[in-house]
């Protein structure tokens, strides 16, 4: 039977405890913490950590039947997922398809413009720095990830983004953007790692633009709640268990 161990980790979403017994694995435990703006802001989104465990659920058994390799094993209960356990890369990958957030007031372009191609960014995995903008160059220049590396992780980010966007299109969602990290395995393997939803997505209905993501918290637009519940129901709608 499987036992939870000491806690090895904790951050701003998740839990993160070793397994009894088997250094291969890990539980991720997903929280009701909410934060925003580099944990500038806090607060609690009731029922976040269901809603995140079992969509990334849903999502890395979509993206293993597709052909790409994440640290996903089991959902063990509501908030609970068994991982692998990965060294996580220290870059997030962004990948947008609409303009928005960061960027749109960045360069001063109208949230919602359409993009011609995918844009793929990394940022360095630093809170007090807030995760700034990095070039591969510097990624490799600095140790952070080798040249085969970064190139795995390029390709892999661009084909989940292939994917999602298909995904939630078929669902009635804009895949706006969304954030993804890597890890590597004990024997040097890149893999997907971390997790999937309404936390790292931007999610905006197809028909009327509504936000179904982090930004209600974060721009206080209210229904957080009821935003990530949304979301739940249509992918579950569509991925639940008797029919992944």
């Amino acid at each position: 039977m499987l036992q939870r161990g000491k806690q090895l980790y904790e951050g701003k979403a998740k839990k993160v405890f070793e397994v009894l017994g088997d250094p291969s694995k890990v539980i991720q435990s997903y929280k009701d913490d909410a934060t925003a703006f580099n944990a500038q802001k806090r607060g609690t989104i009731v029922g976040k950590g269901i809603v995140n465990a079992k969509m990334s659920a849903m999502l890395f058994q979509l993206l293993t039947q597709k052909g790409v390799q994440n640290h996903f094993i089991e959902l063990l209960n509501d908030t609970d997922l068994l991982t692998y356990r990965v060294e996580i890369v220290p870059l997030e990958v962004v990948i947008r398809n609409t303009m928005a957030g960061s960027l749109a007031k960045r360069l001063g372009i109208a949230e919602g413009t359409p993009l011609k191609t995918p844009i793929y960014d990394l940022h360095y995995k630093v809170d007090a720095l807030e995760d700034p903008l990095v070039t591969e160059y510097q990624a490799e220049a600095l140790g952070w990830a080798t040249r085969p590396e970064l190139d795995r992780i390029r390709s892999m980010a661009l084909k989940v983004n292939q994917i999602l966007l298909g995904f939630f299109d078929s669902i009635g969602i804009k895949l706006v953007d969304f954030k993804l990290e890597f890890g590597r395995m004990p024997n040097g393997e890149i893999i997907l790692a971390d997790e999937i939803s309404p936390d790292t997505c931007r999610f905006w209905d197809k028909k009327t633009n509504e936000k179904l993501d982090k930004d209600r918290f974060r721009r206080d637009l209210g229904n957080v709640e009821g935003a990530y519940q949304e979301m739940l129901s249509r992918v579950s709608g569509v991925l639940s268990s008797a029919k992944i």
